[in-house]
């Protein structure tokens, strides 16, 4: 390959001397190049970018390539097809430009007011003049570039505009000047089609502690591509300063919209891009928007951010938020960009691995700074008028460890200074409420990553905490006709690769080989509690059938991931799996909405339901599909609770509902969810006896209808293959968070197995409402700032002598209420009373009982609530008991107690 290389470079180098035209070669061919040319240490090979173009009968090079005053030129050399043939094209191969890459950062200069930005807006201002005498000549050329065009508001109201000349901005002007001020991009649906295909490379790898994980669901929110609009269908954002491209639907959007948002913070990073450029130099790499605010990524070599330099960074966000500059898009080709940014090593990187020839991309410009971005940005960078650095970190370039080593700059904007202020005291409690903090200042647990990285270690008090709610929801199951059983942790891969986990779960598996064959630790029950149905010989009559397991899981998190208890390497969920028919599927997830509804209340969470739809990437049939979304719909109706649809956005497997949680502080947590699943019982093969099995096994007649369901059958398997492996990379976080099914792809599906004659498969309802008890633990921890109620208190309450002369009755009232099973502390130290009220009010004990003459006289205690500090009260031990007794009863049903029988009427 080297020889074929070198020759072409060779070869191209002749034919551009005879041509007296300079001939500039792609990074893949550079290193043979120099190679090529070591006799001649003068000669330099600029960087260039090439495209092979057929035209009739033979093969032509068009390349742009730049001089040493970097402006660009065009050459065309004609090669014959069988040259090109030999050459096996090797020039249009992209590969990673490491040898550019080491010499522009030998190049770096770490300093304020780089050379480079005036070059690069000087290049911009060029190339803006070219385009617009380019544009003002295309839309002469042709009348329909610039024809009317309507532009229909929400309202159904309609505007008139012109094509490619009205903005958002104009319509809603017109409309009032506050809705076009307050508007901070615009939701755009085509209804005639229009050509939006740009290709994006502002991709920001996971920030840290925002990763997708199997236990926690939040991540930045990077662009997507863009394709060509579908009429109607296909709504884009869009600038509300970029003129209109036909007739349209348009909805403009403020700040209280997340789209709106997340644009207002993407925007807000390229501001904070310019200043870390200007005051820094270095090179820029990825900035993009986050749930809450925005980060930029900057390449300094051995210079380090610190705190100190937080001061400088927001002095200069605000000069340009100041200026209040616009932003502009610049619609630009492969090449142009390369120009633009060819001081910059990770932006030439982005640009050759992200646009394909031929494609275009856009880039924003505000003030002096130039960024790769498909957008859509706020109009001017005055509208981010409250800005604050959060933190600094450092990063990778792209994710990789054994990439270059870059600073990242975390921060917030707001449109109001008071906004700004809310957030920070926002952030103040946040932090106080850190379970980390709480769990290490209350004993609860800890860990130890030299021993067991990512595994928790639970003390007393914090393991009472854990085994009190697993008991609680034990309890519910009882009253909910759920049946606990018990899994191995360690299970062969032969079943991991029928379940489709060994293909696209491994890397998060625990994987080893004992006597010559692998097996791995569970990261999920679903595939064990299919191996137990197959067991089960169920019936219909037996149906539905739920299976509860909080058997250990463990996951293989990356290290530098690890989080508290929110992303952890060894856990256990409340995880559940229905076994169900289709019928059924309504009555069921109805149980499962008031199962979830009754534990939120409980703690006193709020929650949001969303319904997730069949994907354009799905097996099975329609019909099946509507019956189940149908189905769910039903549930979440007959709930009597408001819930969103997300339409599209269902895994490829089955339809499910997403339950997100607000704790006390309004922070979106990702707990519950219930997902059908038309997969796992096809690759496992489930069947259950149907109503036409007792007639069959008498000698009935069902030959057609099971040739008729074994037809059906392997059609569905074979399906499910090649949906499955299309949808490859589309892994849902949700999904995978709650113990569902994580295998999101079937590259390698079992052998269709039909139905037996009598049978039909099951549907699947993976659930879970704690999801994580580890990180459910730590949500509630926040939730409450460690103020756990009684039921679940490690700490429910503290007997108090006043003196050590009444230490024999404290010691009495302590035992007593331990054999009731109450957690009860005592403290017998040399403490004055008030100190040990202090102590035992900063452990988070509910209750303290103080005990003294008085209440040795008269065999009571004197009570002191946690939640109601000014009400202290005598009560007897036998009251006292009573009392606990009835904080402990949670549950939705008591226990230990004989209800009347209720006779039901008669049937007519």
């Amino acid at each position: 390959m080297r020889r074929t290389v070198m020759s072409l470079c060779v070869l191209l180098t002749n034919t551009c001397n005879n041509l007296h035209a300079p001939l500039l070669y792609k990074p893949s061919a550079r290193r043979a190049c120099s190679v090529a040319h070591s006799n001649d240490s003068q000669r330099r090979l600029p960087s260039c970018n090439t495209r092979w173009v057929k035209k009739k009968n033979a093969l032509y090079l068009n390349q742009l390539w730049s001089s040493s005053i970097c402006s660009w030129r065009r050459s065309t050399i004609k090669v014959s097809k069988l040259a090109f043939k030999r050459m096996a094209c090797t020039t249009s191969v992209d590969q990673p430009q490491g040898d550019l890459m080491e010499r522009l950062k030998q190049k770096l200069v770490v300093g304020e007011n780089p050379a480079f930005i005036q070059e690069r807006l000087a290049k911009y201002n060029a190339l803006k003049e070219k385009k617009r005498i380019e544009r003002e000549e295309l839309l002469k050329s042709d009348p329909q570039l610039t024809r009317s065009i309507t532009v229909q508001l929400l309202d159904g109201s309609v505007r008139e505009g012109q094509c490619n000349v009205t903005t958002p901005f104009q319509i809603a002007s017109s409309i009032s000047k506050r809705l076009a001020e307050d508007s901070l991009v615009a939701r755009v649906t085509y209804v005639e089609r229009v050509d939006l295909e740009l290709c994006d490379v502002e991709e920001g790898e996971q920030p840290e502690g925002e990763q997708p994980q199997q236990d926690q669901t939040q991540q930045p929110e990077g662009e997507q591509p863009r394709k060509a609009a579908e009429p109607v269908e296909a709504p884009v954002l869009w600038d509300m300063g970029a003129p209109l491209l036909g007739s349209c639907k348009i909805e403009f959007l403020n700040v209280e919209h997340e789209e709106a948002k997340k644009a207002f913070w993407h925007s807000s990073a390229h501001i904070l891009g310019s200043s870390l450029e200007k005051l820094f130099g270095g090179y820029l790499t990825i900035g993009p928007p986050l749930k809450e605010g925005f980060y930029y990524d900057i390449y300094l070599g051995d210079f380090s951010i610190t705190n100190e330099h937080y001061k400088k960074v927001e002095d200069e966000f605000s000069k340009l938020i100041k200026e209040n500059a616009e932003f502009e898009k610049l619609i630009c080709t492969k090449e142009e960009v390369m120009d633009l940014f060819q001081y910059n090593p990770f932006k030439l990187e982005l640009i050759r691995t992200k646009i394909p020839e031929g494609k275009k991309t856009s880039v924003y410009k505000c003030g002096n700074f130039i960024d790769l971005c498909l957008g859509p940005h706020i109009k001017s960078t005055g509208k981010a008028k409250a800005f604050k650095v959060l933190k600094n970190s450092a990063a990778y370039w792209l994710g990789n460890k054994n990439n270059e080593s870059l600073q990242r700059v975390y921060g917030i904007t707001f449109q109001k200074k008071t906004e700004l202020n809310d957030y920070l005291n926002f952030l103040e409690e946040a932090k106080k409420r850190d379970h980390r903090n709480v769990g290490k200042k209350l004993h609860f647990f800890f860990f130890d990553k030299d021993t067991s990285p990512g595994s928790c270690f639970w003390l007393p008090h914090g393991a009472k905490i854990y085994n009190k709610l697993i008991d609680f929801v034990r309890r519910e199951y009882r009253i909910r006709l759920y049946d606990e059983v018990i899994t191995p942790n360690v299970f062969s891969c032969d079943l991991w690769r029928t379940s489709g986990h060994y293909q696209n779960y491994k890397d998060c598996m625990f994987i080893f080989n004992v006597e010559q064959k692998e097996w791995g630790m569970k990261p999920m029950n679903c595939p064990g509690h299919c191996v137990m149905f197959k067991q089960l010989n169920a019936s219909y009559r037996s149906l539905p059938i739920r299976l509860a397991d909080f058997g250990v899981l463990h996951r293989n998190e990356i290290s530098g991931s690890l989080s508290g208890l929110t992303r952890v390497r060894r856990f256990q969920q409340d995880d559940s799996h229905i076994f169900c028919t289709f019928e059924q599927i309504k009555e069921e997830v109805l149980g499962t909405l008031h199962f979830i509804f009754f534990i939120y209340d409980l703690f006193g969470f709020k929650y949001e339901l969303f319904l997730s739809t069949r994907p354009k990437k799905f097996i099975g049939n329609i019909s099946t599909w509507d019956f189940a979304e149908q189905a769910l719909k039903d549930a979440l109706n007959s709930a009597n609770i408001p819930w969103k649809l997300n339409e599209g956005d269902g895994a490829f497997y089955g339809p499910k509902i997403d339950i997100l949680l607000k704790d006390s502080i309004n922070r979106t947590h990702q707990c519950g969810t219930i997902q059908l699943d038309f997969q796992l019982p096809c690759r496992f093969n489930l069947q259950y006896k149907n109503r036409d099995f007792g007639a069959l096994a008498e000698g009935g007649d069902g030959e057609g209808a099971a040739a008729k369901r074994e037809e059906e059958v392997g059609a569905e398997v074979a399906a499910g293959a090649e949906v499955a492996a299309g949808a490859a990379g589309a892994a849902d976080a949700t999904d995978a968070a709650n113990g569902a099914n994580g295998a999101n792809t079937a590259d390698a599906a079992p052998a269709a197995e039909l139905l037996k004659r009598g049978f039909d498969r099951p549907v699947i309802i993976h659930r879970a409402i704690l999801g994580s008890v580890e990180r459910f633990v730590a949500i509630l921890i926040e939730h409450t700032a460690g103020k756990l109620p009684f039921w679940i208190s490690p700490r429910q309450a503290i007997v108090l002598p006043v003196s050590d002369k009444f230490n024999d009755y404290a010691h009495y009232v302590h035992q007593t209420l331990n054999n009731h099973l109450f957690d009860v502390e005592i403290d017998t130290s040399l403490n004055t009373l008030n100190k040990k009220i202090r102590e035992a009010q900063l452990n988070q004990f509910n209750f303290i009982l103080v005990v003294g003459e008085k209440e040795l006289t008269t065999n009571t205690v004197t009570v002191r609530n946690r939640d109601d500090q000014n009400n202290h009260e005598v009560c007897s031990l036998e009251e006292l008991i009573a009392r606990f007794g009835k904080l402990l009863e949670v549950n939705s049903k008591p226990f230990n107690r004989v209800e009347p029988f209720q006779r039901s009427a008669p049937t007519q």
